[in-house]
């Protein structure tokens, strides 16, 4: 009597978390890849895209509409009191503009004025008075225009006057000019304003992109998380690779987005009177980016570990306050620190991506620095990539309640 003994193949292992599924040599690249997809395709994040890039046009040209455009107006006059005044008026705007023109129009008298005036043949009126004179029109005076009329009046009076007075003009007004000095102004001749909004500028970027792509970081975790769907992705790609691959794709995003809001945000400059300020900005600019993304990078890991410590969506809250609130103490006390105090935390971490740009524009710093500056948020985005991988890995696959940050700390791995 014979017996058959069938063999049962051994089961198949399943895939550790800390290796690959065989074929993914690259795993953090699908997972980048399917972020940015996934990003690209989401109404809500293209409509705020966009949104942002339609307002920031219409403030430039908003900017450039309500202080753009040269003065040109047909002044109606009298005679040639009236026709001196005009010329005076021109001389004056066209050493502020050179495109500026006023030109006079001689009607004879004030009632031949006023009916130009009314029909449209003149855009305005100059009508000599007892005081001295009137400017008339079927409605509000251009401020500019009776700004410089009133100047060119009142200098063509009092040089009248003083010929009366046995002396001149120039004797008369010794003493009264009055000038201007911008105390932001650069030695270099460029813009402090200038430097200081496009410093504030990027301070809001860094600001709205950390908290928004961070946000979007923790829902996409505890998403997974609450669906077991990384219980599935964690069998087939090392945990690590899924964290780099989110923190990578959503890094790609935020960098994309913000290069392009300042893109078009300099482009609308390069249209108005500010664009002679940008050339003096470039060094700014160009710092500006390896801060933004040593910085972005310095949050982001950690992003994904708080929404890996929450179990449902209704936890994050609580979860990703102290992310939340660093950002808004960073943000706050970033751009009121003044003196000393600013010099010295724009070489402290994550604020220094706020600060060390703005101090770059600004002029106010030796070679040095922002590489110094540079490495320090280097050294710790290493660090805050290491605890984060830490934490998100220890708190990943843990779905009996949300953790908080002491607890996760003393999982194990």
């Amino acid at each position: 009597m014979s017996t058959t003994r069938t063999l049962t193949p051994p089961t198949q292992a399943r895939p550790a978390a800390d290796a690959a599924a065989p074929g993914l040599r690259h795993p953090w690249k699908l997972v980048a890849s399917r972020e940015i997809q996934v990003r690209l395709r989401d109404r809500n994040f293209l409509m705020s895209t966009a949104l942002t890039l339609v307002i920031l046009l219409a403030l430039i040209l908003l900017q450039g509409f309500l202080g753009g455009g040269s003065m040109s107006y047909r002044i109606g006059v009298e005679g040639g009191d009236g026709t001196r005044i005009v010329a005076m008026a021109e001389q004056a705007a066209t050493a502020q503009d050179p495109a500026a023109e006023l030109v006079s129009v001689d009607l004879g008298d004030a009632a031949a004025v006023e009916e130009a005036t009314r029909s449209g043949d003149v855009d305005y009126g100059l009508i000599a008075t007892a005081d001295g004179w009137e400017v008339v029109d079927e409605g509000p005076t251009a401020s500019e225009l009776e700004l410089v009329l009133a100047d060119a009046a009142r200098t063509d009076a009092m040089t009248r006057n003083a010929a009366e007075a046995g002396t001149d003009l120039g004797s008369l007004m010794a003493g009264t000019s009055l000038s201007t000095r911008d105390l932001t102004a650069q030695d270099d001749g460029s813009d402090g304003f200038m430097a200081f909004v496009l410093g504030f500028v990027f301070a809001i970027l860094f600001y709205m992109s950390s908290l928004m792509f961070g946000m979007q970081i923790a829902s996409s975790a505890v998403e997974e998380k609450q669906s077991r769907l990384v219980e599935i992705l964690s069998a087939a790609i090392p945990v690590r690779s899924l964290l780099l691959g989110k923190v990578l794709g959503s890094t790609a995003l935020a960098l994309g987005q913000m290069v392009l809001i300042v893109a078009v945000g300099l482009v609308g400059l390069a249209f108005t009177d500010y664009d002679v300020a940008l050339p003096g900005l470039a060094e700014g600019i160009a710092w500006y980016i390896p801060f933004f993304v040593l910085g972005f990078l310095a949050l982001a890991c950690v992003w994904a570990a708080a929404g890996s410590l929450a179990s449902r969506a209704e936890d994050l809250q609580s979860t990703t306050m102290p992310l939340t609130m660093l950002l808004v103490a960073v943000f706050i006390v970033g751009i009121n620190l003044q003196g000393i105090w600013r010099t010295i935390a724009s070489f402290v971490p994550v604020m220094s991506t706020i600060l060390m740009p703005m101090r770059i524009l600004e002029g106010k710093v030796e070679w040095w620095e922002p590489v110094v500056a540079l490495l320090l948020v280097l050294g710790f985005c290493l660090l805050t990539i290491r605890l984060g991988a830490r934490l998100y890995q220890r708190s990943l696959l843990h779905t009996s309640g949300s953790l908080t940050w002491r607890r996760a700390m003393t999982l194990q791995d």
